[in-house]
Order: C-alpha cells, then structure tokens, then sequence
C-alpha cells in the first residue's frame, strides 16, 4: 500500500549573513547551513541535507493557540497563506491529527520546521512574546540546559511546545518563508517516501550550532556556490533536490534581495513536484514538471520510466527541458527552458565544473 509511505515533512534553509573576506573572494555574501546525516540513517545516508524533518502531531496541537495569542491567532496566524497547491499527484498521505485542528497546516509545517532544525542544530528561531519580529530574523540565546531540552524534545515534541513558555517566546513562524514542496520520487517498492514542504528563513548573522550527534555528525555553513564546488569535488554529497534548491539560489547574491524575493512571493504559493526517474543506458535523469517528457500519469508514483538510449541522445532531441540530469554520483547538470509560475525562479543551466566535463 504505497500510502502509508508518504509523510508529511518540513525543511529549512537557513541563510545567514557574513562579512565576505574580500570583494572578490565570495560570490554570495550569505551562507546556508548543510547537515552531514549519519551513514546509519535509513534516509540518504551521509548526504549534507538542510535540516528538517517528520510533523508530528505536537506540531498541530491546539494548545499552540495560548502560545501564539500574545501575537496573532487563527485563522491566518498573521502570514501570508498561500493559495490552493497543484493538485498532481494526489497522493495519499498518512493520516494525521491536522485536519481537525485549529492550526492550519501553513502554521504546524513551520512550527515542525522551527523543531526539527533545534533538535539537530540547536539553533532556537523564536521571537520574545509581544517583540517585533526584526527585518532579517536573529536566532534566540540557547537555553542553558541545551542539551537535556533537546533530549526532552526528541523524546516528546510536545516538549517544544514547554520549551517556548518557559522561554516567553513564540516559534517565529513570520521569519519562514515558503520556498518549494518536493515529493520523494519512486526509488523502490516500499522505500520511504515524504512530502516535504521547504522554507526559507534569512537570519542578519549566523547563530552558533550544537550538533546533536545523532542525526547530525557534521554541520557546514557555505555560499551556494562554495557547496556545489564541494559537491564536484566529492568532498559533500547532495541529492537532487538539494542541488537543485542550491543552484536556484545562486540567482541572488545578497541576503537582502534574497530575502526581498521572498517576502514578495510569499502569498503565491508553490508548485507541488513529484520527480519521474528516467534511466538511460548510461545515467539517470529527474524530469520535473513542464519538461516534454515528464508525464502526468498515477502510474509514476510507483515505476521509474527507461529508455535504451543514452543520455546524450535523448538530450539531443529535446527542448522543452526541466530537468536534473544524473550523470555519475557527483556530477549532475540542469536544463530548464521554460517559464516558472507563482513569481518564483528557476536555477540557471548548469553544466557541471570543468573537472566534469
């Protein structure tokens, strides 16, 4: 039953302002926070991941709404509710608590989003009862006892909930901005599978990160371009979506227009993408909607598509392109030709480094 593979998950990329050491020696004046996940984990293992994870029921519970009520309460909780996603696939979730609650989904993603990125990096995106949350986010002082609250919360996430009374601060959930929502593809019968909206949050300075050594071995905060230098050099590895979200912010240079971009999107809403494996005769390539060969077909919620030709042929042939071409384990390329929607952007064509080609 394909259904009870899918769950719904949240992840955050973090963009934090640094001073560049000289003009020419970054191409971004900000970094993003990469966790390396342990060789043990049954989720992309080793893989340098944004962090995130699972909503929990916790995430979604109404005794949220005394938390919030110093700042703003249903329906919209004072953000910008995105409109009606893409309805294709209509995938069968697993069945949650959500959709009896008071807190709308656009709310319990972001608070699960705000959690998870604590439990792995220690870093608290809260905001003082009755502050102004700033221009650019700033991460709230650890707690004193870091390390027994983080235990608490991963063994119980309604512990976050405690956590933020005792503090006297909400999860700032005005800080998080919509930014994609990636379905797992198909990989094989069975193989774990989530629906997994993205966020981004931009923060004026880079707070400190406590690693928690379980999920999290090794934490990284690098330019865009500086990871996917990385990336080709086999020092990082990243799966497609991370790769693609990674290129898609070389499009800014600054935090500010970054974060500018954002703010100006965020009651678009987002497009919703299941990615459809075509295996070629020498690689793999993730069609994305939009692309001339991606299919909206059920079918493809549970089956790869294969072709006996090779990747380069098929490139050949085709032009309306949106996809992320898998060439080896540390060389992917992108093709996009064609338009995005709700005021997003699409990364630039990407080739791959000159010690790929």
């Amino acid at each position: 039953d394909s259904s009870r593979s899918w769950r719904r998950a949240a992840t955050l990329l973090l963009a934090a302002g640094h001073a560049p050491p000289s003009p020419s020696a970054a191409a971004e004046d900000y970094e993003v926070l990469l966790l390396q996940r342990t060789q043990s984990s049954s989720f992309l293992p080793g893989a340098h991941v944004f962090p995130g994870g699972v909503l929990e029921a916790a995430d979604c519970s109404t005794d949220w709404l005394a938390v919030f009520q110093p700042h703003h309460g249903p329906p919209s909780f004072g953000l910008a509710l995105s409109g009606p996603r893409e309805n294709y696939p209509e995938v069968a979730l697993a069945p949650w608590p959500g959709c009896r609650s008071l807190i709308p989904d656009d709310v319990a993603f972001r608070i699960c989003a705000i959690r998870e990125t604590f439990e792995e990096s220690g870093i608290l995106l809260l905001l003082r009862n009755g502050a102004k949350a700033p221009h650019l986010a700033r991460a709230h002082a650890p707690p004193a006892d870091l390390a027994a609250w983080r235990a608490r919360v991963k063994e119980d996430p309604g512990q976050f909930l405690q956590l933020c009374q005792r503090l006297g601060c909400v999860p700032n959930l005005w800080a998080l901005q919509e930014w994609s929502n990636w379905l797992t593809p198909f990989v094989r019968k069975g193989g774990r599978r989530f629906d997994t909206r993205f966020y981004v949050c931009c923060l004026q300075s880079k707070p400190q990160t406590f690693l928690d050594m379980l999920e999290a071995i090794k934490c990284e905060w690098i330019t865009p371009t500086g990871a996917i230098k990385k990336f080709a050099y086999e020092e990082i590895w990243l799966a497609p979506p991370q790769f693609y979200e990674i290129r898609r912010l070389k499009n800014f240079a600054s935090l500010l227009d970054l974060h500018k971009f954002c703010l100006d999107r965020s009651s678009e809403g987002c497009e919703r993408w299941l990615p459809i494996t075509l295996l070629t005769l020498d690689g793999a390539m993730q069609l994305l909607p939009g692309d001339e060969l991606y299919h909206e077909d059920k079918e493809f919620l549970e089956k790869n598509l294969s072709i006996n030709k090779k990747t380069e042929e098929i490139m050949g042939k085709n032009r309306t392109l949106h996809r992320i071409v898998l060439h080896s384990r540390y060389h992917y390329s992108i093709h996009v030709t064609i338009q995005p929607k709700y005021k997003h952007i699409y990364p630039e064509n990407f080739l791959g480094f000159k010690n790929h080609l």
